[in-house]
């Protein structure tokens, strides 16, 4: 492998001055664009010796054929260039970003001549000021049917609104007193504007306010015994606080900010995005980020906050999971897209976008919640694309292209090994069949004595293909939800369940993976050529990159990062690990070793003193605290305590 890439600059060649850079290929598309406070220091990191570059950004370097840079003179217009570039030419090495659905949104008209308040999914009319995304129809429809209750604004179509000017009569909501009917006469065009503005006063987080005024209207009115009007007020300030009671209070009434959750892997990451008005949750947004290239967590965050704002208004107050290394640029450039923001009376947006992390109190705990939904929607999300027909097909025919199968893996075993510290070694089988978890065909492998995980790797294979031979003669496993300890206690009826067990467990697969890289892929490879058996697939899938390695192979398999061929490979992985790390805890609460290390005071040596003394672990449970107390170096506190953990086991 040479050096570097031939279309490297010379290093005089790069200026020292932020600026941007783009990477093209042979036809000229733009692959990636970056940023940088020092050209020259950030591009020399691209021309490193290929073999100490990660395996996304070589292959990245590899693939463009051209670099090329420009210079400005600060970092916040490195960052506005940044974005502007981006946006234009979509390089498939950025963070992409693609929202789950389209959110509805509450939206009122205010660059109408006559304001109308809808639901809406077009975030493109003019002038018009939204408030969401919500998450469900049904609920911004309940909210604005209540509002309409209390601030009886326009809601009708332009069609509705002609006619009924054209006719002189209103339409059904102005007979039943949900709009004012600008459209009749009853109230001029101005007065009805008025009603929008308190509308949008009302679901910009002013909701306290216009409660408070309408109470002193309601005791004004009742005070000159207006009875009729006093109801009205009433009926309406029932209305509001129905309408509230629907948005979760989670803030004080005087906080308006963002609260962005962020959970993610090698391949993608959820991101949630709370929006908090007057100390409500007002909308809720969640979005999928495929990542290309390795990204850390803090510049995710700010393509995140980049894409949030690229065509809303940011409140002064954004609680990230981390604070973007160019902070005050980043600050500078949302502050600038608050004052192109208009407020529901066309006034300018004023006051600096500040970006935090929630430390501690309640808006630490909402900033936990968003993190915690954002993990939430990750797994689903990887989940239902594993889940589809459509997706594990293709995923399937990707994995035996890439792979140089003959046919589609339909049955794909994988295997990973769990220890601690050497001991308690373990491991799992997990099986997918067309692309779907088999869950009870899940094995579990409990390893006595091995050396290394590649010997592990190495005696896991061998008991597994021996089943392939004769299910009889494998010895072992043990079936999902077993203990490995209870082998030797199996009566007639186990036994007999086992065999029946065991015929699932002689299918052979047709891919057999193993997690981990070369070392691992070489051990499961002696263990399947000594044991004579043709027609399996072998590999294995190393964690850190991703990457797929073959069997004496010099070069891993490098499946693209967005694929659903390596979202179910790296799914399969996942499982097993899971499987293999849930058995290795459970056997290390029956072990007595582990049982006995955990109790404070009781080290290695007095452990060791204590089986030496009573000669088993039974006689050791047995034993009564002042016989426990006699082992040389154990007092008889500690041994109350010993007696009383042996005694909950």
């Amino acid at each position: 492998m040479a050096d570097t890439v031939s279309y490297r600059p010379k290093a005089g060649e790069i200026p020292m001055q932020p600026g941007v850079y783009r990477f093209r290929d042979a036809t000229g598309r733009v692959l990636y664009v970056g940023k940088a406070k020092s050209l020259r220091a950030r591009l020399s990191n691209y021309f490193a010796p290929l073999r100490s570059l990660h395996e996304r950004t070589r292959r990245m370097v590899t693939t463009a054929a051209s670099v090329e840079w420009t210079v400005v003179a600060t970092e916040f217009e490195a960052l506005q260039l940044e974005f502007t570039w981006i946006k234009e030419f979509n390089p498939p090495f950025n963070v992409q970003f693609r929202d789950d659905k389209t959110y509805p949104y509450l939206a009122v008209t205010l660059g109408e001549e006559v304001p109308r308040v809808m639901i809406t999914r077009n975030r493109q009319i003019k002038d018009a000021r939204y408030f969401g995304p919500y998450t469900k129809v049904w609920a911004i429809r309940d909210t604005m049917d209540l509002m309409l209750k209390a601030i009886p604004m326009r809601s009708c179509t332009d069609g509705v609104y002609r006619r009924a000017e054209l006719t002189g009569r209103p339409c059904l909501l102005g007979d039943i007193g949900k709009c004012v009917a600008p459209c009749v006469g009853r109230v001029t065009k101005e007065e009805h504007r008025a009603v929008a503005d308190d509308f949008v006063s009302f679901m910009a987080g002013n909701d306290t306010s216009q409660i408070r005024a309408l109470t002193d209207r309601m005791k004004a009115a009742a005070s000159v015994q207006d009875y009729e009007a006093a109801a009205r007020h009433r009926d309406s300030i029932q209305a509001l606080e129905a309408a509230m009671e629907k948005s979760a209070v989670v803030l004080s009434d005087n906080v308006d900010a963002d609260v962005f959750g962020i959970a993610d892997d090698e391949l993608a990451a959820s991101v949630q995005q709370f929006i908090v008005r007057g100390g409500r949750i007002r909308g809720v947004r969640s979005w999928v980020v495929d990542k290309e290239l390795d990204v850390d967590l803090a510049e995710l965050v700010e393509t995140v906050l980049e894409n949030a704002y690229e065509d809303s208004t940011p409140p002064r107050e954004i609680l990230v999971p981390v604070l973007p290394d160019d902070t005050p640029e980043l600050e500078l450039w949302l502050t600038a897209r608050r004052l192109e923001g208009e407020d529901s009376r066309g006034r300018v947006q004023a006051g600096k976008v500040a970006l935090r992390v929630a430390q501690r109190g309640e808006k630490a705990a909402l900033a936990q919640t968003v993190t915690m939904n954002a993990k939430n929607a990750l797994v689903l999300y990887k989940t239902r694309r594993s889940s589809d027909f459509v997706a594990r097909s293709k995923s399937l025919g990707d994995i035996r292209d890439a792979l140089g199968m003959g046919e589609a893996p339909l049955r794909m075993e994988c295997f990973d090994v769990s220890h601690l510290s050497g001991t308690n070694i373990v491991a799992s089988m997990v099986v997918f069949e067309d692309g779907l978890p088999r869950k009870d065909q899940y094995r579990r492998f409990s390893i006595p004595n091995s050396t290394d995980d590649t010997e592990s790797i190495y005696q896991v294979i061998t008991r597994r293909l021996a089943y392939l031979k004769d299910p009889v003669a494998a010895e072992g496993s043990v079936p999902a939800g077993e203990s490995a300890a209870d082998d030797a206690a199996l009566g007639e009826a186990a036994a007999a369940r086992d065999s029946a067990r065991a015929a699932k467990f002689s299918y052979p697969p047709n891919l057999l993976i193993v997690d981990g890289g070369q070392p691992q892929v070489a051990a499961a490879a002696r263990a399947l050529a000594e044991s004579g058996i043709t027609g399996i697939q072998l590999a294995g899938i190393a964690k850190r990159l991703e990457e797929i390695w073959l069997p004496d192979s010099d070069y891993p398999v490098i499946l693209p990062r967005n694929s659903d061929a390596l979202f179910l490979v790296q799914r399969i992985r996942d499982e097993a690990h899971r499987f293999a790390i849930t058995y290795q805890r459970a056997r290390r609460k029956r072990d007595i070793t582990s049982v006995l290390g955990e109790i404070p005071g009781l080290g290695p040596s007095r452990v060791k003193e204590l089986l030496r003394h009573f000669g088993s672990v039974s006689q050791l449970k047995q034993a009564s605290p002042d016989q426990i107390a006699e082992v040389k170096g154990v007092g008889q506190t500690l041994a109350g305590v010993i007696h009383e953990r042996l005694a909950s086991r």
